[in-house]
């Protein structure tokens, strides 16, 4: 019951607008991983000063930068797929498309042209580039997944392990 509370109150909050969090400062997504931990704690009924790492792998959620990675990846899925909105679609090149790009053995794999940006520090964050360069760290086991269904689960289980793989 209190799982349950604390995840429809707490934790899709944090998950409502993270696509739009990427490339925020860091101080900034620890601040939204304390409530994250805050929200573990109370779960599980540990002490304020409990180390927390334990209590998210056994909730099996993600720390923030990942949840981040998720949200972004999902959304470039499903633009690939042309279940998202032509607006954001437009956005993104995709390397087997590129005619400049034809000889090239990234062609064939599923990957995104990331975009050049004038502004290191504005341009760098925008959402087609954050989003590329999200898309373009998975593997291609993850990425040429065939329904929504099995892309999330794969890229959840394949985010899960690499944030967890130092406990």
């Amino acid at each position: 019951m209190l799982l349950s509370l604390v995840t429809a109150l707490t934790v899709t909050r944090l998950d409502y607008g993270c696509a739009t969090l990427a490339g925020i400062q860091r101080h900034l997504t620890d601040r939204l991983h304390s409530v994250l931990n805050a929200a573990a704690r109370l779960v599980f009924n540990a002490w304020k000063y409990d180390h927390v790492s334990h209590l998210l792998r056994d909730l099996h959620w993600l720390r923030i930068p990942e949840r981040i990675k998720f949200r972004l990846a999902v959304h470039v899925f499903r633009c690939r797929h042309n279940m998202a909105p032509s607006y954001l679609s437009r956005d993104f090149h995709w390397t087997d498309e590129a005619e400049s790009l034809q000889r090239l053995r990234s062609r064939s794999q599923r990957r995104l042209i990331v975009p050049r940006t004038r502004l290191r520090t504005i341009g760098d964050r925008c959402f087609r580039v954050m989003a590329a360069c999200a898309w373009n760290s998975l593997p291609t086991s993850v990425t040429t997944a065939t329904s929504l269904f099995s892309f999330k689960r794969q890229l959840k289980t394949f985010l899960f392990t690499k944030s967890f793989t130092e406990l």
